[in-house]
């Protein structure tokens, strides 16, 4: 691991087929005992981080409730600062630390726009948001422990650019099918499997008909 960012841990719910949301956007996979693990998690890390898809699909609040335990950083990912300023992340934040990250090919009028928000505007990369400039960004903030909820995109970016170190994914009993349903990793994708980060499973948790598989780089 890179000592100058924040360690990553990319988590998500995947159903059998390794979808983690429908064609249509429905990503209500997880069980209340693995939302629990979950925002115990969130409770543990200095930051979570989505991409402006999740933010868009699913308008997540990315606070810890079913648990006691201190909100963790907000970090969303939107290159040309499309959130809607109705979203829960842009009502909250007042209360939440969020930090929105964005390319310099925002508009005038999308930085305007958040500006008039208690956010943490940090600029990185051309035409899309720079994911390692942005981590080292992070860690020089203090910020140790980063946990990545994001959609099939951001997964792959930080995976492509071997910037994670950790991998918890909870298998859900269900097969949602079809090509244009989001799955875990999505992006280009290698071409060859020798080129896929080498992991390691450390455990392996049941909760009810649900399996938790904890992965670390080897």
């Amino acid at each position: 691991m890179e000592k100058s960012r924040p360690h990553v841990i990319l988590s998500a719910a995947i159903s059998i087929d390794g979808k983690i949301a429908t064609r249509l956007g429905d990503s209500k996979l997880s069980s209340k005992k693995d939302r629990i693990r979950l925002h115990k998690l969130r409770s543990k890390v200095d930051a979570i981080l989505v991409g402006k898809n999740t933010v868009h699909r699913d308008d997540p609040l990315l606070t810890v409730r079913y648990t006691k335990g201190k909100n963790p950083i907000r970090i969303i990912l939107d290159s040309q600062g499309t959130i809607p300023v109705n979203s829960k992340i842009l009502r909250t934040c007042n209360k939440v630390p969020t930090i929105i990250v964005v390319s310099k090919k925002i508009s005038n009028h999308n930085l305007k726009k958040l500006k008039k928000f208690p956010v943490e505007i940090i600029m990185t990369g051309k035409n899309s948001v720079n994911i390692k400039s942005l981590l080292n960004n992070l860690g020089k903030r203090k910020i140790k422990t980063i946990l990545v909820e994001g959609g099939g995109a951001i997964n792959w970016e930080f995976i492509q650019n071997n910037l994670f170190d950790e991998i918890l994914i909870t298998i859900t009993p269900f097969i949602i099918g079809g090509t244009d349903a989001i799955t875990f990793v999505q992006g280009k994708g290698y071409d060859k499997i020798i080129k896929s980060p080498r992991l390691r499973l450390i455990t392996i948790k049941k909760l009810e008909n649900y399996l938790v598989l904890h992965y670390t780089k080897v």
